[in-house]
């Protein structure tokens, strides 16, 4: 298909205001690497939930939920729907607790947390892991999608897409820091929405589709309408709703949303004013996120079923992207049927979902690189204008090894799966490293290299060995099992954190709660009270009713959403009502969670 020339001025228009942002705040954000890395930890909590908001709206996440309405269903999308139990966990429970911390990266944290050569030792692995190995699998993920939208829609190939896309991303993430960073990620927003908007109007008058009745009523939609699984096959529920909902949300670390905060969410809230603000920026993501965006993205998908109805028909009207096609490239595939000056719009979209994802992922990759890594072991009296400086050089290195990455990759699906995996049974440890002071340094370097072997078996070796091959679900189980037993053993193998470490860090973050009580007396030993520990410990069964409450209303919008575009009125007054009153209870116990923090 060819754009015309109203089109590729409004693409070529988002570019250069991209690139005129990062200029503008190039200057500010070389001050200093706290500048650079957490735009001067002063940013209002609407600009981080929105900045929040772009970046997990990447360009593979509409292909991703097409792969899932595709071959699941509209039930399908619980594999990530659940997921906002763990961002709701955050809000109400870790969101406070970072902030107070006063760092500058979640991964500084750990010698914060632990104590010795393991911690130092685990702060050094995990910024190169994390900044480097994971994050490049992520953006090469996010790339990859971009590829199949630039084959498909701008007749470009896989490298040309990845030149253009990448360097206008690499140069204004370079020059602006963070604080570029979040202002792009606020226009990349409301670009996003509109043009997701577009995009599932003009799939819905394609004349195959013939509007919302004709999707409704097409006899191989009907099957993937369901908004739950089907409960009588005992496997798919298992799949896309038990295991998820039970053991997916709490047990894997997966960008966006870690057990127990951390990632770039960590980041948005260390840039925040204060500690309100933090909260507030967590809590306008999730219902963003999860209440607001996925419709869209899911009619697309479902009419793509009727347009496009399997593989074949993909490959024979893409032959030039036949090497990469997939269920995922089902939403691309719809995008080419958008008139003139719409389909400029929406591929403006679609690069600014992009463009906000990467360069999320490449400031965030940057700062472990830089403060956790090469600050910390390797120039230890760099000044803050070499700090920026490597920063600026290991931007531009990650964008480099991230596009190489994509250019081997295939499916949005197979890359989410196998993040899961990989981060299979670590996510319980993020969270009790919180409230128990038994966790050490070695507990979570034992969690890493289990869940990676465990990935790495399951994904090369497990095919060859002769037993039976596991479903995706049950290799997630038996990696959360194997994980979460290895880093125990590992735990009580070990010794314990130095108490003097622990003492700092519950007077510093004010925890609470039983995990912390035999640290108490130790204090008091010491000559530090620490009373407030206690107070802070009624803080957390208030928090979980709030993360409750806030999970039923978001739950209620995004179900009562679905029923209304389906007809279905009887479900959608009654969640619409129980999402209102939900509202209102949140907001009485939310007020009630304030009252209980104690004063800084």
């Amino acid at each position: 298909m060819l754009l015309t020339t109203v089109d590729w001025l409004i693409i070529a228009a988002y570019m250069v205001l991209s690139l005129v942002i990062g200029l503008w705040v190039m200057k500010r954000a070389g001050k200093d690497s706290t500048e650079f890395f957490a735009a001067g930890k002063n940013m209002p909590w609407w600009l981080l939930g929105i900045s929040m908001v772009a970046t997990t709206f990447s360009t593979d996440t509409p292909n991703l939920v097409t792969d899932i309405v595709r071959q699941n269903g509209v039930a399908g999308n619980w594999t990530w729907w659940a997921f906002l139990l763990t961002g709701m966990l955050t809000v109400f429970i870790y969101a406070n607790l970072w902030r107070r911390s006063g760092i500058l990266t979640d991964v500084e944290f750990y010698e914060l947390r632990y104590s010795g050569k393991s911690a130092a030792f685990l702060r050094g692995f995990r910024a190169v892991y994390l900044g480097l190995i994971f994050n490049v699998i992520i953006m090469a993920s996010v790339s990859l999608a971009a590829i199949k939208i630039g084959t498909v829609l701008m007749g470009l190939t896989p490298f040309q897409t990845i030149l253009i896309a990448g360097v206008v991303t690499v140069i204004y993430s370079a020059l602006g820091g963070l604080r570029g960073v979040l202002i792009t990620d606020f226009f990349q927003f409301f670009l996003s929405i509109i043009g997701g908007l577009v995009a599932a109007y003009v799939a819905l008058t394609h004349p195959d589709v013939g509007g919302l009745s004709g999707l409704l009523t097409h006899e191989d939609v009907i099957p993937k309408l369901n908004m739950f699984p089907d409960f009588s096959d005992h496997s798919q529920l298992l799949a896309i709703f038990i295991i998820p909902l039970a053991v997916q949300w709490w047990s894997v670390y997966y960008p966006g949303a870690e057990p127990g905060g951390g990632g770039y969410i960590a980041q948005r809230m260390f840039a925040a004013k204060n500690e309100d603000h933090s909260i507030g920026a967590v809590f306008l993501f999730n219902a963003l996120h999860y209440a607001l965006r996925p419709w869209p993205w899911i009619i697309v998908g479902l009419c793509s079923i009727i347009v496009f109805p399997d593989l074949a028909s993909l490959r024979e009207t893409f032959p030039q992207a036949a090497d990469v096609v997939d269920h995922d490239m089902g939403y691309p595939a719809m995008l080419t049927f958008l008139p003139v000056g719409w389909m400029g719009l929406v591929i403006a979209a679609l690069i600014a979902a992009y463009m906000s994802t990467i360069s999320t992922h490449l400031n965030w990759g940057s700062s472990y690189l830089v403060n956790d890594f090469y600050k910390r072991f390797i120039r230890p009296e760099s000044s803050e204008k070499e700090l920026v400086n490597v920063g600026r050089i290991s931007t531009v290195i990650l964008m480099i090894i991230a596009g190489w990455l994509a250019l081997m990759m295939q499916s949005a699906l197979d890359n989410f799966q196998i993040i899961l995996q990989i981060g299979a049974g670590t996510g319980l440890i993020f969270i009790l490293r919180w409230f128990w002071w038994r966790v050490n340094a070695w507990s979570e370097i034992a969690a890493m290299a289990i869940s990676f072997t465990v990935a790495l078996y399951f994904r090369f070796l497990h095919a060859d060995t002769g037993l039976p091959l596991l479903t995706s679900w049950q290799e997630l189980l038996a990696g959360v099992t194997l994980t979460t037993i290895g880093w125990l053993i590992v735990t009580y193998m070990t010794r314990p954190t130095d108490e003097s470490t622990l003492v700092n860090f519950c007077k510093l973050i004010r925890p609470g709660g039983p995990g912390w009580k035999n640290m108490k007396s130790i204090a008091l030993q010491r000559g530090i009270d620490l009373n407030e520990i206690e107070d802070e410990a009624w803080r957390v069964p208030q928090g979980i009713l709030c993360m409750v409450l806030g999970c039923v209303v978001i739950y209620s919008i995004l179900l009562a959403t679905g029923y209304w575009i389906y007809g279905n009125y009887a479900p959608a007054v009654l969640l619409t009502v129980v999402s209102i009153i939900a509202g209102f209870r949140l907001v009485t116990d939310w007020k009630k969670l304030v009252a209980i923090s104690p004063e800084d």
